[in-house]
């Protein structure tokens, strides 16, 4: 569901939320506080987008926007995930530059003064580097690895970090909002859109209230996400590795024979064979599951699999789409 045209603004801030009935209050205040400091209070929209949260989330935000004229809510009717619903509320977003932040306060407010500044030296999207990092150290390292993947697969500069807390020009949220498959990837639509991206140093702080709620497997699912939908570099390695298997298998049985020829009292090798079977084995079960990976994205998204679906805004009460 596409929302109707509305007046536009200068800033849109857009958070998705997912079980942060806590913190929003805090979130709240603080973009409040910080908006008033840039003189932006009357020319700013913030966009909570609720996925689906199983805490009181939803109840909080719409408590909050009958006191704050500023505060939007959107309520998703199932949880897509943390880009879906970015994706959900860059749909509605109304202003000429989006920042998008997350719900935990691990991001400042205080930055975003910084970030606009940023993007009026020209550039399209600025993202944010994190100082003094509050993450456990897994999370860490899979930053790191979807830093090091992003690199390889996306052909993104070394030196940039695709954080999670960026601000983005209208014109690069319109062509994001293009993009209709089912499991967006919004740094990958960013870098296929421009490379005119600028990034600034902040504090990063910790989690105002509780533990986060990204775990191991839902950073696979995302790095899965990133490989697939973006790049078909996946694919070329799955050739690659058939090719060098085949030359591999090649020369391992003229070896065998010729060995075989000199020397036949030699006793056919039952580990050696088992061994290179289920290395084989494994190489092409890889392979089919990279393949199976594509070509099931490709189905879903040929099968209209939605992005994501509005059940309720603090506008309206429900939403038919």
């Amino acid at each position: 569901m596409k929302p109707t045209s509305a007046a536009s603004c200068a800033v849109t801030i857009l958070a998705p939320v997912y079980q942060s009935a806590e913190i929003l209050p805090l979130l709240v205040d603080q973009i409040e506080v910080e908006m008033t400091k840039l003189d932006l209070m009357d020319n700013f929209e913030l966009l909570l987008v609720n996925d689906a949260s199983k805490d009181h989330s939803w109840e909080v935000i719409s408590a909050l926007s009958q006191s704050k004229p500023f505060l939007k809510g959107i309520s998703l009717r199932r949880n897509f995930g943390q880009h879906n619903a970015t994706i959900a509320g860059l749909n509605y977003a109304k202003g000429e530059i989006v920042i998008v932040i997350d719900d935990d306060l691990q991001h400042p407010p205080k930055a975003i003064g910084a970030m606009l500044e940023a993007l009026k030296r020209d550039y399209d999207v600025c993202y944010t580097r994190y100082l003094n990092r509050q993450h456990s150290a897994w999370k860490k390292f899979g930053s790191q690895f979807n830093n090091w993947i992003a690199t390889a697969l996306l052909r993104k500069p070394k030196e940039l970090y695709l954080s999670s807390y960026k601000a983005i020009r209208k014109e690069i949220v319109n062509e994001i909002i293009k993009y209709n498959g089912p499991y967006p990837y919004i740094d990958g639509l960013i870098l296929d859109i421009t490379r005119s991206i600028t990034s600034i140093d902040i504090e990063h702080q910790a989690r105002a209230v509780g533990a986060g709620n990204y775990n191991l497997r839902k950073s696979f699912v995302l790095w899965m996400q990133m490989a697939t939908s973006f790049s078909v570099f996946p694919l070329r390695i799955a050739s690659i590795t058939g090719f060098l298997l085949a030359g591999l298998s090649l020369v391992t049985i003229i070896i065998v024979i010729v060995n075989k020829l000199l020397h036949p009292e030699i006793a056919a090798g039952w580990a050696s064979l088992i061994a290179t079977i289920l290395f084989i084995g494994g190489i092409q079960t890889l392979c089919i599951g990279v393949l199976g990976e594509y070509l099931g994205r490709a189905y879903l998204k040929l099968n209209n699999k939605p992005q994501f679906s509005v059940g309720r805004t603090t506008w309206e009460s429900s939403i038919n789409d």
